[in-house]
Order: C-alpha cells, then sequence, then structure tokens
C-alpha cells in the first residue's frame, strides 16, 4: 500500500470509529508500524483535519472533514441503513467491516451527522433462521472478479464428489439462505454455478481471463434468465 493510500485508508478508519483508538489498534488494522500512524496523523494535521488525541491515549477525528453533504432523503438513508445492516450480519467479514465504515461516511456527511449517530435506526435487520453468514473465502472471490483473474478451486457437488476446477468467477448471487458463484468452467467449457459454501478457493491465479468480465455477465444473463433455476442447478450438484 502507497503512503497516500495508506494515509486516505487511515482517515477512513479514524472516521468510522465513535470513540478515540489507539496507534497500535491503528496500526494492527492497517499493518504498518505505530510510528507510521504518528507520521500519518501529523500529515493528516497539516493538511486540516480535525484530529483531536495523543500518543498513549488515542485519536478521533471530529465529524465533517471532506465530506459534502449527500442530498439523501429519509427513505434512501432508511434504505441504505437497512441494507448496510444486513451486509455487516451477513457477509464475509472484509465487506462486513467496509459496511460499517460506508455507513459512517454516510452518516457523519449529514449536516446533522453527530445527532445522527446518536439516534437508534428506525429499521434493524434481524438474524434469519439459519444466521448463516458468508465464509472468509468470499473476499478471496471478490478480489479475483474484480482483477479478472482465474481460481483454482476444488468443489463439492450435491452426491459429495469433488473435483479440481480451473474458473472463472463473474457474479454472486445472493439468495436468502444460499449463495450462488457465477463462473465460467473450463473443464466443462461452459458458464456453470457453485453453492459458495461447497467451494475451496485453492489459489487465486496470475492469469487473467480472457474478454471483460462485463461481457460475460451479459453472455451468461443471456443463457440463465430464469434466476432460481441458479438454485435448483447447484443444489442438484450438476455443475
Amino acid at each position: 500500500m502507497s503512503k497516500t493510500s495508506r494515509i486516505f485508508e487511515l482517515l477512513n478508519v479514524l472516521r468510522a470509529r465513535r470513540r478515540p483508538v489507539t496507534a497500535a489498534d491503528l496500526a494492527d488494522e492497517l499493518g504498518v508500524s505505530p510510528r507510521s500512524i504518528y507520521r500519518d496523523i501529523e500529515t493528516l494535521r497539516s493538511l486540516g483535519a480535525p484530529i483531536e488525541g495523543q500518543a498513549g491515549i488515542g485519536f478521533h477525528l471530529r465529524a465533517g472533514f471532506f465530506l459534502p453533504e449527500f442530498a439523501f432523503s429519509p427513505d434512501e438513508l432508511d434504505a441504505l441503513i437497512l441494507g448496510l445492516g444486513w451486509v455487516q450480519q451477513r457477509a464475509d467479514p472484509a465487506l462486513a467491516r467496509c459496511s460499517e465504515s460506508a455507513l459512517a461516511k454516510i452518516v457523519s456527511a449529514r449536516s446533522n451527522g453527530l445527532a445522527a449517530a446518536q439516534e437508534p435506526p428506525a429499521l434493524i435487520t434481524a438474524a434469519s433462521l439459519s444466521k448463516r453468514v458468508d465464509p472468509p473465502q468470499v473476499a478471496l472471490l471478490r478480489e479475483a472478479m474484480r482483477r479478472q483473474r482465474k481460481v483454482a478451486i476444488r468443489y463439492e457437488d450435491g452426491r459429495g464428489a469433488l473435483s479440481d476446477r480451473v474458473i472463472w468467477p463473474i457474479a454472486i448471487v445472493y439468495f436468502d439462505d444460499v449463495r450462488v458463484l457465477a463462473a465460467w468452467c473450463e473443464h466443462r467449457s461452459a458458464f456453470r454455478h457453485f453453492r459458495v459454501d461447497r467451494l475451496r478457493v485453492a489459489t487465486i491465479l496470475e492469469e487473467r481471463y480472457p474478454g471483460r468480465r462485463q461481457t460475460l455477465v451479459t453472455q451468461w444473463r443471456q443463457q440463465d434468465r430464469d434466476w432460481r433455476a441458479l438454485l435448483t442447478v447447484s443444489d442438484k450438484g450438476s455443475a
């Protein structure tokens, strides 16, 4: 991570915290030394960031820095808060943390950000009966899709048979209780669907898959217009 990227990430972490956080905790989260955190804090202060606190006590960013007020209606904000609450409870750990920081940015950008942050939400997501939470490997699949990289996986179908595949991941479909990965399978030379809870990521390959992911998604949508079929196919283990 470059220094510039690290400084902006530090700003985002501070914005998401409502209470002071120590340099040691910040260093652990960003994967750097506490000394680097102290230097970055001073850099941000020189740029005008209202960071309060000191070494040994913790640092806190006052609300309202660098963020314009978003013109969200009350209903739009309710929709965002409800959706981000769902992600915090159901998504993989990396995405759940990002949803928390995203919500903090949205709230802090409002003119009454402090008061809004202290108000209890009007809409609350409740855990489903299965309480299914995405495994951490979903973050690896998301990274592979962003980079358009091929992925080597081991998959267990509905009959318990194991197979090793090289796939081109293009989308993850979220059903109520199942996550289904849509991908081009080199073994089958066709689009196939894999239940995420039945696959293991062996490695993300350095080789990019050909074409653009957007084009592949369009082709996949044309082939599988009825998304309910994805769940049926994945359950029957015919990937």
